[in-house]
């Protein structure tokens, strides 16, 4: 016949069993515990259950890298799953209730993994602008094409050109509103062949002199005018 587990509490990681020594001597602690402190132990618990639903949004390679333990894993899974509101709430306030158990350490490496992510995304944005700008400039304009080339002399011309001009014929540029709106159809298999041939040179080392050249072709074009 199993054991029939301890009654009890974490704080910061620690397993707190009541009727405990520590239990005792933590409870008297608390009674005399002023206000503000008392505030603090539960802006402290209310951070971690937020920090726990953040986990639901993290990337699986960063979630599998901080090695939580399969309990924690299991329930951050089972919350994506669910799509009822209220087990879904019940499921996250379970997840707040396993962070509380955390180490510090291990709080530290999630905060440290949600802010690389956050980066990534930004990063990625950047690199998504750079690329639309590109595109409806060598679409737009000949001069774009000399700057690209000059930037990138390893590209296919023949290609590059065949797809801006193929671009060219399909139609003008469509915004990203019009699309999401339904005014406007699908993009032609030029347009989107052409974002991902800049695509994959930008995302070489060399996209930030891409950047650098883009900028001086702008402020050249903007002097003429």
């Amino acid at each position: 016949m199993s054991r029939k587990p301890k009654k009890g509490y974490y704080v910061k990681g620690q397993f707190v069993a009541e009727g405990s020594e520590l239990d005792l001597q933590l409870k008297a602690e608390l009674k005399g515990t002023d206000e503000a402190s008392r505030t603090d132990l539960k802006k402290e618990s209310d951070a971690l259950q937020k920090l726990g639903e953040s986990l639901l949004t993290l990337r699986a390679d960063l979630l599998k890298g901080l090695q939580l333990p399969d309990k924690l894993v299991d329930a951050v899974a089972e919350a994506k799953r669910i799509t009822n509101f209220e087990g879904k709430r019940r499921q996250l306030q379970f997840v707040g209730k396993l962070m509380r158990k955390l180490d510090e350490q291990t709080v530290a490496a999630i905060k440290a993994a949600l802010e690389a992510q956050q980066k990534g995304s930004a990063s990625e944005k950047e690199l998504l602008h750079v690329i639309e700008t590109w595109r409806d400039r060598l679409i737009g304009t000949e001069e774009a094409l000399a700057v690209w080339m000059a930037t990138f002399p390893e590209t296919d011309s023949q290609q590059l050109r065949a797809l801006i001009r193929q671009a060219r014929k399909d139609g003008p540029a469509i915004s990203k509103a019009q699309v999401s709106e339904g005014l406007a159809p699908r993009q032609s298999r030029a347009y989107r062949e052409l974002f991902q041939l800049i695509k994959a040179q930008l995302s070489e080392p060399a996209s930030n002199e891409a950047d650098t050249d883009l900028e001086d072709g702008e402020d050249e074009e903007e002097a003429n005018d």
